[in-house]
C-alpha cells in the first residue's frame, strides 16, 4: 500500500466532511489568535511604562488562564461531537476490511493537517491583530499610545504547546472511542439514544430544588461580604439545576405536552413535540450549554460596560472629596500637624479649599445579634453578622453640621449606613447605650468599608465614653489614639491636584506621621487601569463564549437536521406537504431553539441583586447604570442570538430537504 494513501485518504475526508470540519477549524483558529494575543499581551513591552502596569499585566494573566482552559473544554467538546457524526464513517471502514490501526493512522494524519492548518494560521493573525489589540486596551486605559511592534517568544511557545496538548488529547479520545468499539456499534453511533426516554420526576426534582437553592441565595443576600460568599455556591446551584432541567425537566415538560390533547394533536405541534420527546436526551446537554454560555455572556458584558462607562461615579463613591488625608492611631497633636501641613501647601500651590471634611474616630469590627455586638473571634467569624461600628463625638457632629446637639453621658446618635438596629438601646459586649435619634443623614460617611458590611456611626458625648467603649470591646485598659480624617474640595486642573498631592505627601514623609494621602486626580490612571483592564477582559471572554455558543448551536442545527432528514423524507411519502413539514420544522426549532435564550434572561434576572452587592465592591452603586447596561446587554445579544438562528436554521433546512 502507498505511503501516501493514509494522508490522501485523511485529507479526502476532512474535505467530505467540510460541512462540520469548516467551522471547527475556524474555530480552533480564531481561539488560537485569542490566546495568542491575551498571552502577547501579558508580556508586551509596551505596557511597561505604564505606572500600574503590574495590576494590568496580573488581570491578561488571569484571562489567559480562563481563555486556556476554557479552549481545551470547549475544543474537547465540538470534538466529541466530530467523532459522534464520523463513527458510522469509520464503522464502515472497519466491516470493508480496514484495521482499527489503519484507522487510527487516518485520524493521525486528520488530526495533523488541522493541528497544522489551525496553529500556523491562528498565530500568523495573532501576530497581525496583537498591535490593534494592544492599541485597544492602552485606548480604554486612557493611556498614551507606543509605537512600535514586537513577538515575544514566549507567547508563541505557550500558544504552541497548549494547543498542541489539546489536539494530541482529542487525538487519544478519537482512537479510544474506535478502539473500544464494535463494528456494528460505530455503525449505529449517530443513532445512539433514539428510543423514548423514561420520565425522570427525581431528576427534575433535583433540578428544580437546585435551581430554586441558587435563586434564592442570589436573592436573599443582603451585604457585598454576604455575596462574595454566596455568589459562587448559587451558580454552582444554577448550574447544577439548568442541566438537570435540560436533561429530564426538558422531557416531563414534552410528555406532558403530549397528554394535552388539544395541543398534541395538532399537524406542527403533533410532529414538534414527538420528535424532540425522542432527541431531547442527547440535545439536552447542548441547551443546557447554551444557556450557561448565553447567561456567563450577558453578565461578563454587562458587569464590565457598567464599571467602564460609571468610572467617573466610581471615582466620586471612592473619594467623597477631591483631596482626602487619612491618618491612623493620631494624637491630637500629629491631628493639628497634619491641618498646618495642609494649610501650608494648598497656599504653597496658590489654590483654595472648600467642602472641607475633617474629624477623628475609631472603629470596631464586631459581631451583631440584633442590638447586641461583640468583637468577633476568628473562631466563629461569620460574614453574615459582620458589622462596622464607627464612634466620634459630639464635638465633632455639631462642626460639621452646624448643629448644637448635647448628649448626657449614656446617650449616643446612631446613622446606619447599612443594615440597622433594632430598638432604642445598644449593647456593647455589656455596655449598654441609649439612642436618642436615628439620624436620616450624615455627612461624616467617608468611610469606604461601609460598601462591604453592615455600618454604624455612633456619635457619643465625649473621649472618656469611647474610653470606655474600647474597654468593653476590646478588654483592654489601654485605648490606642484615635484615626483622622482630612478631605477637601478644590477648583483645579489635574495637574494642579496631582501636584499638591505630592506635595503633601512629601511633608508628611518627612514629618514621619502614620497617613496616607489620595486624591481623585491621582488615582484616576489606576481606576481606568483596572476597569479599563477588566472591561476589556469582558469584551475577550464575551468574544470567546459568543464564539462558543454560535459552534454549539451550528453542530446541533446539523445533527438535528441528519437525525430529521429520514424522518421527514417518510412523512412527505405518506401524504404530508412540504408546507406541513416547514411549519413543524419551523415550530421545533423556534422551541428548542429559544429555550436557552429564555432560561438565561431568567438566570440573569435573579442573579441582578446579588450582581449589584458585588459592584458595590468596586465602588459602583449606581444600580440603574447597571440595569441599563444589562437591558441593552440583553438586547444586543437577542438580536445577534436571532440572526446566529436564521443562518444556522437555513443549514438545517438544506440538510432534511
Amino acid at each position: 500500500m502507498s505511503k501516501a494513501f493514509y494522508p490522501k485518504l485523511a485529507l479526502n475526508n476532512i474535505k467530505k466532511n467540510s460541512r462540520a470540519y469548516i467551522p471547527y477549524l475556524l474555530t480552533c483558529i480564531g481561539t488560537i489568535i485569542m490566546f495568542y494575543n491575551i498571552c502577547y499581551l501579558v508580556v508586551v513591552k509596551d505596557l511597561g511604562s505604564l505606572s500600574d502596569s503590574g495590576t494590568l499585566r496580573y488581570m491578561m494573566l488571569l484571562g489567559t488562564i480562563i481563555v486556556g482552559v476554557f479552549s481545551f473544554i470547549f475544543l474537547f467538546y465540538t470534538n466529541n461531537f466530530l467523532i459522534k457524526q464520523r463513527k458510522k464513517e469509520f464503522g464502515l471502514f472497519n466491516i470493508l476490511g480496514m484495521e482499527k490501526r489503519h484507522i487510527a493512522k487516518i485520524m493521525l494524519y486528520e488530526t495533523l493537517y488541522i493541528a497544522t492548518i489551525s496553529l500556523v494560521s491562528g498565530i500568523l493573525g495573532g501576530i497581525v491583530l496583537s498591535k490593534l489589540l494592544a492599541l485597544l486596551l492602552l485606548k480604554l486605559i486612557k493611556f498614551d499610545v507606543i509605537f512600535g511592534f514586537e513577538i515575544p517568544f514566549i507567547a508563541v511557545v505557550a500558544t504552541v504547546i497548549l494547543f498542541s496538548t489539546i489536539f494530541l488529547s482529542n487525538l487519544i479520545y478519537n482512537v479510544l472511542q474506535v478502539h473500544l468499539s464494535k463494528p456494528i456499534e460505530l455503525l449505529k453511533g449517530g443513532n445512539i439514544g433514539e428510543r423514548e426516554p423514561k420520565t425522570k420526576w427525581l431528576s427534575t426534582a433535583i433540578g428544580v430544588v437546585s435551581l430554586g437553592i441558587g435563586y434564592y441565595l442570589a436573592l436573599t443576600v443582603e451585604s457585598p461580604l454576604a455575596a462574595l460568599n454566596k455568589f459562587f455556591i448559587a451558580v454552582m446551584f444554577v448550574i447544577v439545576g439548568t442541566s438537570f432541567l435540560f436533561k429530564a425537566g426538558s422531557i416531563a415538560l414534552l410528555k406532558s405536552l403530549r397528554k394535552n390533547k388539544n395541543y398534541y394533536y395538532q399537524t406542527n405541534h403533533f410532529i414538534s413535540v414527538s420528535g424532540m420527546i425522542y432527541r431531547m436526551k442527547q440535545n439536552a446537554a447542548g441547551l443546557a450549554n447554551i444557556c450557561i454560555l448565553s447567561t456567563a455572556v450577558i453578565i461578563t458584558l454587562s458587569t464590565t460596560i457598567s464599571l467602564y462607562v460609571g468610572v467617573d461615579d466610581l471615582l466620586r463613591t471612592r473619594f467623597p472629596r477631591n483631596i482626602e488625608i487619612n491618618a491612623w492611631n493620631t494624637s491630637s497633636e500629629e491631628s493639628e500637624r497634619l491641618n498646618e501641613i495642609i494649610i501650608e501647601n494648598t497656599m504653597e500651590a496658590n489654590v483654595a479649599i472648600e467642602n472641607v471634611i475633617q474629624f477623628s474616630s475609631i472603629s470596631f469590627i464586631a459581631k451583631q445579634d440584633g442590638s447586641k455586638f461583640v468583637i468577633q473571634d476568628n473562631d466563629s467569624f461569620s460574614i453574615k453578622d459582620l458589622s462596622t461600628l464607627v464612634f466620634t463625638t459630639q464635638d465633632d457632629y455639631n462642626r460639621l453640621e452646624g448643629k448644637n446637639v448635647s448628649l448626657g453621658k449614656e446617650e449616643v446618635l446612631v446613622y446606619t449606613s447599612k443594615g440597622q438596629i433594632p430598638g432604642e438601646m445598644i449593647d456593647l459586649n455589656g455596655y449598654e447605650l441609649t439612642i436618642k435619634e436615628k439620624l436620616d443623614s450624615f455627612n461624616l460617611d467617608t468611610d469606604n468599608i461601609a460598601f462591604l458590611s453592615d455600618s454604624h456611626y455612633i456619635i457619643v458625648d465625649s473621649l472618656d465614653t469611647i474610653n470606655q467603649v474600647y474597654n468593653y470591646l476590646q478588654e483592654d485598659n489601654k485605648m490606642r489614639e484615635l484615626d483622622y480624617y482630612y478631605g477637601f474640595d478644590l477648583e483645579a486642573d489635574s495637574s494642579t491636584q496631582i501636584e499638591l498631592v505630592n506635595l503633601i505627601r512629601g511633608s508628611i514623609n518627612n514629618e514621619g506621621l502614620n497617613a496616607r494621602i489620595d486624591g481623585v486626580e491621582a488615582q484616576k490612571e489606576s481606576f481606568y487601569t483596572l476597569y479599563g483592564g477588566l472591561f476589556f477582559l469582558g469584551i475577550f471572554i464575551g468574544i470567546l463564549f459568543i464564539m462558543a455558543t454560535v459552534l454549539i448551536i451550528y453542530y446541533k442545527q446539523i445533527a438535528e437536521g441528519f437525525d430529521d432528514k429520514d424522518r421527514f423524507e417518510i412523512m412527505q411519502k405518506v401524504g404530508m406537504s412540504r408546507k406541513e413539514i416547514k411549519q413543524s420544522i419551523r415550530s421545533q426549532v423556534l422551541t428548542v431553539f429559544f429555550l436557552p435564550l429564555i432560561t438565561a434572561v431568567a438566570h440573569v434576572a435573579f442573579a441582578f441583586k446579588v450582581v449589584t452587592k458585588l459592584l458595590s465592591i468596586f465602588y459602583l452603586t449606581n444600580v440603574n447604570l447597571y440595569a441599563l447596561y444589562t437591558g441593552l446587554t440583553i438586547i444586543v445579544f437577542a438580536f445577534f442570538y436571532i440572526i446566529v438562528y436564521t443562518l444556522t436554521a437555513r443549514t438545517y433546512y438544506k440538510i432534511v430537504s
